[in-house]
């Protein structure tokens, strides 16, 4: 009798004659979603589970109090190595999970089988990440908004009773606050809250431009002067002495600033690092999982 042969062409692999693929399966879709879906909310679960603990850990490690807990440094590298760990750990269960519970493919060739376990694992990882961004989103919002009203009451605060103002017509308790020759002409006719709103004005283009017009502090000597009894030179004193301290703040202001961007820009850094070895390991664990699954 002799051997009948299948109408469709078949391919060869390695010498080896794979089967013909019925069309009903050729055309079905790859992509198991509950799978990857499975695996996208394990990792989700391991994620904000880890991130918390190692929120616990940070948080126990920094101290208020000088020379006590860790660095700044050594901070920044702990929190760098607990995200890697924070990946490694939620996209290997991820990956594994989605490449495990996908459908069993029939008839398929064995790199197709690998590919698809792979993608799985990476689609479970990329919807896990957008997961926790949503999440992560949600939390930083709050707390921007949080912040964002906390910084309104100070700038209110700040400018209903603006310290350095205060500090310029502070009156010394000993000396009566009359005005002296040659300033009282500076501040006759202004009320209290007109001097000091002229003074707040100065003050804050100082701050702006980063230095203080030769016209504008001689006014403020003599505000000072007219509004406190001080004499015109321990009221250009008191200027000087104020303006100083303003622009050490504004010193201290822009290194905290530039500290903040160098550490926001080594966390991008080490975050996307994080994220590649993850979507790496969802990867491989996907096909792993896949595996095991065709295994048994």
């Amino acid at each position: 009798m002799s051997a009948t042969y299948p109408t469709e062409s078949p391919y060869r692999t390695g010498g080896l004659v794979e089967p013909a693929v019925p069309a009903a399966l050729s055309s079905a879709s790859g992509v198991s979603w509950p799978a990857i879906f499975a695996g996208a909310v394990a990792a989700t679960a391991v994620s904000v589970m880890l991130l918390i603990f190692g929120a616990g850990l940070g948080l126990s490690s920094v101290s208020p109090w000088p020379h006590n807990g860790v660095s700044v440094t050594t901070f920044t590298v702990l929190a760098a190595i607990w995200l890697v760990i924070v990946q490694w750990v939620s996209s290997a269960l991820g990956g594994y999970i989605a490449g495990r519970l996908r459908t069993k493919w029939t008839a398929v060739h064995t790199d197709e089988v690998f590919f698809r376990d792979t993608a799985h694992g990476f689609l479970a990882w990329g919807l896990a990440t957008v997961l926790v961004a949503g999440l992560l989103t949600l939390g930083s919002g709050t707390a921007v908004s949080t912040g964002a009203q906390l910084a309104a009451n100070t700038v209110s605060s700040s400018a209903s009773d603006n310290y350095y103002v205060n500090e310029l017509f502070r009156q010394d308790v000993t000396t009566p606050a009359v005005a002296n020759n040659g300033s009282a002409a500076m501040v006759t006719g202004l009320s209290d809250n007109d001097v000091r709103a002229q003074a707040s004005v100065i003050l804050a283009q100082t701050a702006v431009s980063g230095s203080v017009a030769p016209a504008d502090n001689a006014y403020l000597t003599q505000l000072v002067s007219g509004r406190t009894g001080l004499a015109p030179a321990d009221a250009q004193t008191r200027v000087n002495q104020v303006l100083a301290q303003q622009q050490a703040d504004m010193v201290k202001a822009k290194q905290v600033a530039d500290a903040a961007r160098k550490t926001s820009a080594k966390a991008a850094i080490f975050t996307f690092v994080s994220l590649l070895i993850g979507a790496f390991i969802a990867s491989v664990a996907g096909a792993i999982g896949g595996r095991l699954r065709d295994a048994y």
